[in-house]
């Protein structure tokens, strides 16, 4: 009977290890399965230029329609055709001053915007009565056509700069204050809790808690900003305006210059795409501690 027992035990802790040592030689395998499911559902490394993709792309299919005689030159005229415009625009001095006016309008009408989101979205996060008095009127403006305040704004501020500057900053602070403002209020409660407990500054709370958390939708904003700077300004610059991409395009199109407008689409997509990565590079570098999806 105790042989019995002793054989029993043994046959027990046997089978004890032998099930310890399945479970460690397959816990591997789970993790390495585990590893395969994760990889397979991210989206992978970044591509080299992936952005650049997308367009030469269409340029190249642009290229093999022109060269196949499927695009009509009078209506699209041929990428190589554009270029050569574009080079005699430059030669000529016209394409150097009308894109240094534009880009001088965007940079002041961007600059004045997104320091005017941003303030109106620290006023309304962190102030009760500040949303009360700012969060509606946003709203109310944003509801309005921006386009449709021009007429108004030329009857205030006449047919010059003053009234192109001041269109452009109201396209770019609405994207920027609504981004922020939104980021702002989801910013958890509990880090406010914290922040108390701790004994926080004011400063201190903004600096640590408040700028940190609404950075990633103060990001989102200004890359619709940009974006909308260049929207407004190529409409602008086809109302009374002397100088300027758009009025470049407007001109070309009295005379039926399909390739003079075609250079300056071109130039307003090169001048959109780069601000964008620029403002992409910029969030990648500040936002560096987060993990996401993209990153």
């Amino acid at each position: 009977m105790t042989t019995s027992a002793t054989e029993k035990g043994t046959a027990t802790a046997a089978a004890a290890t032998a099930q310890s040592a399945g479970a460690d030689a397959g816990a591997p395998a789970t993790a390495r399965t585990a590893g395969r499911g994760r990889r397979a559902l991210s989206p992978g490394k970044r591509l080299p230029a992936a952005r650049l993709v997308g367009p030469l792309v269409l340029l190249a299919l642009w290229a093999a329609a022109s060269a196949a005689g499927r695009l009509d030159p009078g209506a699209i005229p041929a990428p190589w055709t554009v270029l050569k415009t574009a080079g005699h625009l430059w030669t000529d001095g016209t394409l150097p001053t009308d894109v240094a006016t534009s880009l001088r309008r965007a940079a002041y009408g961007f600059a004045i915007g997104l320091g005017a989101g941003v303030l109106l979205a620290l006023a309304a996060g962190l102030s009760r009565t500040g949303e009360a008095l700012i969060d509606g009127t946003v709203n109310l403006n944003r509801a309005i056509p921006t386009l449709g305040l021009i007429p108004l704004f030329i009857l205030w501020l006449g047919i010059g700069e003053t009234f192109k500057v001041a269109i452009i900053a109201i396209v770019v602070y609405i994207p920027v204050y609504l981004n922020t403002h939104a980021a702002l209020a989801g910013i958890d409660t509990r880090f406010v809790e914290l922040a108390e407990v701790q004994g926080l500054s004011r400063y201190r709370f903004i600096r640590q808690i408040v700028i940190p958390g609404a950075l990633p939708g103060f990001f989102v904003g200004l890359r619709l900003g940009v974006t909308g700077s260049w929207l407004g300004l190529v409409v602008l610059e086809q109302i009374n305006a002397t100088s300027g991409l758009g009025y470049m395009m407007f001109q070309a199109q009295n005379y039926g210059q399909t390739d003079v407008i075609l250079v300056g689409l071109l130039v307003y997509g090169v001048f959109g795409l780069v601000s964008d990565s620029v403002v992409r590079l910029i969030e990648r570098r500040v936002l560096s501690w987060r993990r996401t999806l993209s990153s």
